[in-house]
């Protein structure tokens, strides 16, 4: 054991319906205004201080609703080794403000100490698959309960893979014990960009392992005189998404959706719509686990 366990149990709880990434410029009218939206979702590592405005802010949040704590910067697949001091800064922001979830990246970011700034795809390898699985039970030993583990939006893929990012996915949650967080957009980004089918993916991963899914924005570009999709974050959920979106529901059932926006951040009331039309997509009848 790396540090003293957190006393939080493996498990999760849902969240309630649909919920919206919390950014800086939000903080005020959040606590000012307590906008109908079920929870919020905060970058870990913008509340790794030991006080501040920002720790604050969040703090006054927690006491209104529900939160989620997502990270970007662990490098959960990088072969470098992991940063004890970025763990031990997760640890204290889970500590102060008791996340229902917290959730990384399947993917790596830092070589040789080298950092890219940036969600890089993994090689679908069992190799990896053991690293990532080895990778993932030493931060949830080292936090004292689960994680979830997010699927990356890819532009390029290794060719010796040897097998999907959706059954690299399975097999990497399944063996490390931790939960899915499943980007819905990133599917549909993928798949867009390599040619395959994103309801095929769906269909791979086992429901019972999907906690929370997420939403967001993508803009399309041309590389070489062929169309490319990037995930920016910074656009309304497109209607493709959407679609791909009720199928998943289908599949999963009622999970904690969030609806993600990074650049050109609008006015609260924006994402506070797409948040409604997840909640009123959760609320269907027809959105029952297959």
């Amino acid at each position: 054991m790396l540090d003293d366990e957190i006393p939080i149990p493996r498990g999760v709880s849902l969240l309630p319906g649909s919920g919206v990434g919390l950014r800086a410029q939000h903080h005020e009218s959040v606590i000012r205004d307590r906008p109908e939206i079920g929870w919020f979702e905060a970058h870990t590592e913008n509340y790794f201080a030991d006080g501040g405005a920002a720790v604050d802010a969040l703090t006054r949040i927690r006491e209104l609703y529900p939160v989620a704590l997502h990270g970007v910067g662990l490098s959960i697949g990088s072969m470098d080794p992991l940063d004890i001091d970025h763990l031990a800064r997760t640890k204290r922001a889970v500590r102060r403000f008791e996340p229902v979830l917290v959730s990384e990246h399947m993917s790596w970011s830092s070589a040789d100490g080298l950092n890219a700034n940036d969600l890089l795809p993994l090689p679908y390898t069992r190799e990896a698959r053991q690293h990532v699985v080895s990778r993932i039970s030493q931060v949830q030993e080292y936090l004292g309960r689960q994680i979830l583990i997010e699927n990356v939006s890819s532009y390029l893929e290794f060719e010796f893979s040897e097998m999907s990012e959706a059954m690299f996915l399975q097999e990497v949650a399944s063996a490390a014990g931790c939960g899915i967080l499943l980007d819905v957009n990133n599917i549909y980004v993928s798949a867009q960009n390599h040619e395959r089918d994103p309801y095929a993916y769906l269909e791979v991963i086992s429901p019972p392992l999907v906690k929370e899914i997420h939403l967001a924005g993508h803009q399309q570009i041309t590389v070489q005189g062929r169309p490319m999709l990037i995930d920016t974050h910074g656009a309304r959920v497109a209607e493709p998404v959407w679609q791909l979106y009720r199928c998943a529901l289908q599949r999963f059932g009622r999970v904690p959706t969030l609806i993600e926006w990074d650049t050109d951040i609008p006015a609260l009331a924006v994402l506070q719509q797409d948040a409604t039309r997840a909640n009123a997509m959760l609320e269907d009848g027809h959105a029952v686990a297959a």
